[in-house]
């Protein structure tokens, strides 16, 4: 069985989440693991000096630094564990999650998995976790959404009503309550949502990242952040159109 060397920081206020990963990976791959777990600060310094490196976990393969949890992992061959650059993995998680949640209520409101609501409700839960996103970091979200929508660049505090506004609206159309609130508001951000996407990506040729999951998001700005502008939108107008008529 091949062997190698890990030290990692074990302390009793600082459990190293990277030398936990490189144990598991390193068993994973079939390598009996001399465990070195470095128990103060002062053993972990004098391990950093004494090998000339700035960071541990550290790992040795046959006699050779194979560095950090990364280096590890591109020892390998495998992909980063944070990848840079644009990303999709974000978008996919909260739609995936949010059709899981449309579905589970479906069952749970009408005893069958799917029906038309269900897409209502795919819509709403969607719009409330996005929300969540942008409520996390306000500040974050503000500063790519002031980027390309029209409305906040004219209002300033549009963007910081923006993430609220998302909400109070997702969770009204889930209840199916008040309507004559929910679906203006979705109608109105929604609007002027895909109209600032569609001028600043197709008409300006702009490339940014999008705010719709976040502030620190790699999501490009483009047809994702159009959808979820147009779903907004014409779940707005179809409950509105169901209100009047």
């Amino acid at each position: 069985m091949a062997k190698a060397q890990l030290y990692r920081m074990s302390m009793p206020k600082h459990l190293c989440p990277f030398g936990q990963k490189s144990l598991h990976l390193l068993k994973a791959k079939g390598y009996e693991v001399e465990d070195h777990e470095l128990t103060t600060r002062e053993a972990t310094d004098a391990f950093m000096r004494e090998h000339d490196v700035k960071t541990t976990p550290q790992t040795f393969i046959d006699g050779k630094r194979i560095g950090g949890y990364d280096d590890l992992r591109a020892h390998f061959d495998m992909k980063p564990a944070k990848p840079e650059g644009t990303t999709y993995e974000p978008v996919i998680a909260i739609f995936g999650m949010g059709l899981a949640l449309a579905i589970a209520v479906t069952w749970v409101a009408l005893g069958t998995f799917l029906a038309w609501q269900t897409i209502g409700w795919f819509i709403s839960i969607s719009m409330c976790l996005l929300a969540l996103q942008k409520l996390r970091d306000v500040e974050g979200f503000t500063n790519g959404f002031l980027n390309y929508d029209l409305l906040a660049q004219k209002w300033v505090p549009y963007a910081y009503v923006y993430p609220w506004a998302e909400a109070i609206a997702g969770v009204l159309m889930t209840a199916l309550l008040l309507t004559w609130i929910s679906a203006p508001l979705a109608l109105f951000i929604g609007t002027v949502g895909a109209v600032s996407v569609i001028k600043a990506v197709w008409i300006d040729k702009r490339e940014l990242k999008c705010a719709c999951v976040g502030g620190d998001s790699n999501v490009p700005l483009g047809f994702i952040s159009l959808t979820e502008n147009v779903m907004m939108a014409g779940m707005g107008l179809w409950m509105l159109v169901g209100l009047l008529l």
